[in-house]
């Protein structure tokens, strides 16, 4: 079980990692108050944007965490996911974000889809020194604020 307080890393490196990072994100979005739906949304991203980092670096790590924030005023549970990897970067990020784009044999639709799927997307890429994705999904008002 990954707790909320807690930051779980799980290194990707085929796969078989992807089937972990969902089940980890799952059972914290679980935690965190995030809808089912709101769940199947954030495993979705994760998985795209790890999919991503096997395709293009062949390794990478993940990074999950819960947390509190404040959205619309109202204290709340989120889940947040960092993605790294330290392979080529994205040479256009523009371009890349824009569905349809794709560098590979894909469809192009993965890092504009998982932006979708999240209340919070932000990506930081450098060529050559790999590229930093950052999900966010929130659930609950925190018990104190309801």
């Amino acid at each position: 079980m990954v707790d909320a307080g807690d930051e779980h890393r799980l290194t990707l490196r085929d796969e078989s990692d992807l089937v972990v990072a969902r089940r980890h994100v799952r059972e914290l979005g679980k935690g965190q108050g995030v809808t089912t739906v709101g769940i199947e949304a954030l495993a979705t991203a994760v998985t795209e944007i790890a999919r991503n980092v096997l395709i293009h670096a062949r390794s990478g790590q993940v990074s999950l965490r819960g947390a509190r924030g404040l959205r619309a005023g109202v204290e709340r549970n989120l889940v947040v996911v960092v993605v790294r990897d330290d392979g080529p970067g994205i040479a256009n990020v523009e371009a890349a974000m824009v569905d349809g784009y794709s560098t590979g044999q894909g469809l192009g639709m993965g890092l504009s889809g998982a932006r979708r799927l999240v209340d919070v997307f932000e990506l930081r890429s450098v060529v050559g020194e790999g590229t930093t994705i950052t999900l966010e999904k929130w659930g609950a008002a925190h018990p104190d604020h309801l």
